[in-house]
């Protein structure tokens, strides 16, 4: 029964993060890109902006409350084992779509933040709510699909942001410290609940004391096991290069093909991990307190940068630097190796930079689903929903990896899907905002 689940699933992963979706979604990266003028060259400004504090603006938590929640998010397992994942299967030429998915997807992620808080609502006790649900509704008014990608979210939320993640750390604790799989779900599972029923407030409070430490504590690994492996680099960078335009490293097949499994697993994790295009992020993007849609929109987009052009870049150089790629290991294992290579301490800071990423994403991704299930059925259900969460919270911990990253993907792409569409719609919006506020040097101007 759960062998004929997993080859069901996986089918049908691969059939959703076909061709088309890969198309679809590098498509509107490259076009946003190039309507936008490279709005990536904006970094800067967003960056400035992240100290900025702007209370009388409408909104429920700050800019950067929005940018490190969104953070904890984004940085998760699918910038350590899913970068790890996309290198087993597609090769060291999956670390290169990766980046460049996230490169492209600043302007994907900057378009879809500014439709978010343009088109965002206040609720009836005074908290805002938007996301790409209430884009297509009152920008585009297509009902049916709002509600398609509010449920595809509800049910992504329990995969990317719930199952993956505590899934993860469960097979990672277990064959480090030998502790059991339910152990591990049942402390994460109590650990998350003293913070999602505080509510959005609450979460973006602790994300901004654990995401800027759990960043910095990463890439600084990182950069010590490059340091050590300095010599290889160069012939690395060579390898991933190559390799992401034949494939044949990592399946030995012919060109196009191989091609074709190393750009999908490249693009689909990248996609899980910056999440540009799928529009969870401009859902807690749309709770910020800003001036106008365009500030925010520059914050949320340098979110993407961090998460896929720096950390992710910084996985994929670690894993192919050190060999350890090629060694048959499973994702969570594969990453671990690479750790061994710190002297003395890998383990445990490879550990801990797992449980810190996987926590802060379980409890952000709840905030995502929580506000897709409030635009379907309203906010009676709640606190219901915060209590599933973290029961799903334990049963990820002790399920099949198969099954639990296929559903996950599947999830994602048929998120993804709604929401591109309403970002090349409603693209020359995004372009008239950018142009009156930005390019015209109006960035301090109070907008709607």
């Amino acid at each position: 029964m759960m062998t004929t689940l997993e080859t069901l699933l996986s089918n049908l992963a691969g059939l959703v993060w076909g061709l088309p979706l890969l198309i679809l979604l590098f498509g509107t990266h490259l076009y946003l890109t190039f309507r936008l003028r490279f709005i990536q060259k904006y970094i800067g400004t967003a960056i400035r902006l992240y100290f900025v504090k702007e209370k009388k603006s409408s909104g429920d938590i700050s800019q950067f409350g929005a940018l490190t929640t969104a953070l904890a998010a984004t940085i998760g397992t699918g910038n350590i084992v899913g970068v790890a994942t996309a290198i087993a299967i597609g090769g060291p030429g999956a670390v290169l779509w990766i980046w460049l998915t996230g490169l492209f997807g600043i302007a994907t992620k900057y378009g879809e933040a500014l439709l978010s808080i343009k088109y965002r609502i206040r609720t009836a006790d005074g908290t805002m709510a938007g996301g790409p649900m209430y884009v297509l509704d009152r920008a585009l008014n297509f009902k049916f699909w709002a509600g398609l990608f509010a449920v595809f979210t509800a049910l992504a939320a329990f995969g990317i942001g719930c199952t993956v993640q505590s899934n993860s750390i469960a097979i990672l604790m277990l064959d480090t410290f030998n502790i059991a799989r339910w152990q591990t779900g049942g402390v994460l599972a109590l650990v998350t609940a003293l913070v999602i029923l505080g509510g959005v407030k609450s979460i973006a409070r602790v994300c901004k004391a654990l995401v800027p430490f759990m960043a910095l504590f990463y890439i600084g690994s990182c950069l010590v096991l490059l340091g050590l492996g300095f010599a290889t680099i160069p012939a690395t960078i060579v390898l991933i290069v190559k390799d992401a335009f034949t494939g044949q490293a990592a399946l030995g097949g012919f060109m196009g093909a191989s091609m074709l499994v190393t750009m999908r697993y490249g693009i689909a994790r990248g996609l899980f991990s910056n999440e540009s295009g799928m529009g969870s992020a401009p859902i807690i993007a749309a709770a910020a307190q800003t001036k106008n849609p365009v500030r925010q929109a520059l914050v949320s987009a340098s979110g993407t940068f961090w998460d896929t052009v720096v950390v992710c870049a910084l996985t994929g150089l670690v894993l192919v630097n050190t060999g350890v790629w090629n060694s048959g290991l499973s994702a969570p294992l594969l990453a671990r190796e690479a750790f061994q290579f710190l002297p003395g301490i890998g383990v445990n800071v490879f550990s801990l930079a797992v449980l810190t990423f996987v926590f802060s994403t379980l409890i952000s991704w709840s905030y995502y689903g929580e506000k897709a299930l409030e635009y379907l059925v309203g906010k009676r259900i709640i606190f219901s929903y915060r209590i599933l969460w973290c029961v799903m919270v334990f049963v990820g911990a002790v399920f099949s990896m198969k099954i639990v990253w296929d559903a996950a993907d599947i999830a994602n792409g048929l998120m993804a899907i709604p929401n591109l569409i309403s970002l090349l719609l409603l693209s020359g919006i995004i372009v008239k905002e950018t142009k009156h506020y930005l390019w015209e040097k109006r960035l301090d101007e109070e907008g709607t």
